[in-house]
């Protein structure tokens, strides 16, 4: 499993499917454990996984390990990854284009992982994952789609903004470290389809 998580690791990297790879320093594969039984996802790499070639290491990577500390996850026992794998100039949202691109790299990790569960940060991976918006409507629900289940939250970023916020993606994470509990004991969660 994880060389076909190698493979797919060496084709981000030398991927130049699109305009992002010819203002990138790094481009950024999904990392963590395979073995996991959920993935987060976000938006796209910042500035510092640009230059460091890793997911979520800057401020918010920052603020997503203590959520998920608090929550009772370990950060090397999960999966982390971004819809688009290369930073967008001046840490613009991806563009539709950019998004469908990329999204093959993302449906060949969720292929060879197979999670119990998909955790969506931001509005951006719930637009582009579920075309959902209003995240702050279905934040802290799970939602099956394609045979999938996901649970959304907010993004981590969104906290160097609104602080207010940091408490929210924690408790959000500690609902989906519950839900995921449950799912792996085989007990009932409440679905919105």
């Amino acid at each position: 499993m994880s060389d076909e998580l190698d493979s797919v690791r060496r084709s981000v990297i030398s991927c130049t499917r699109c305009d992002l790879s010819k203002t990138r320093t790094n481009a950024v594969p999904g990392s963590g454990n395979a073995q996991t039984d959920v993935i987060f996802i976000g938006e796209a790499p910042g500035r510092n996984e640009d230059l460091q070639g890793e997911p979520f290491v800057g401020t918010a990577g920052k603020i997503l390990s203590e959520a998920l500390e608090y929550a009772g996850f370990v950060r090397k026992d999960i999966y982390i990854t971004n819809i688009v794998k290369c930073r967008p100039p001046n840490n613009r949202r991806p563009n539709k284009q950019e998004i469908d691109t990329c999204s093959i790299y993302l449906q060949k990790e969720l292929e060879i992982i197979r999670p119990k569960i998909i955790c969506i940060l931001g509005n951006t991976a719930y637009g582009s994952l579920l075309d959902g918006s209003a995240i702050t409507k279905n934040r802290g629900k799970v939602i099956k789609r394609n045979n999938h289940l996901y649970f959304v939250t907010v993004h981590p970023a969104a906290i160097i903004y609104n602080p207010a916020l940091r408490q929210v993606i924690k408790d959000d994470l500690k609902t989906l470290h519950a839900i995921l509990d449950k799912i792996k004991k085989g007990t009932q969660i409440q679905i919105n389809e």
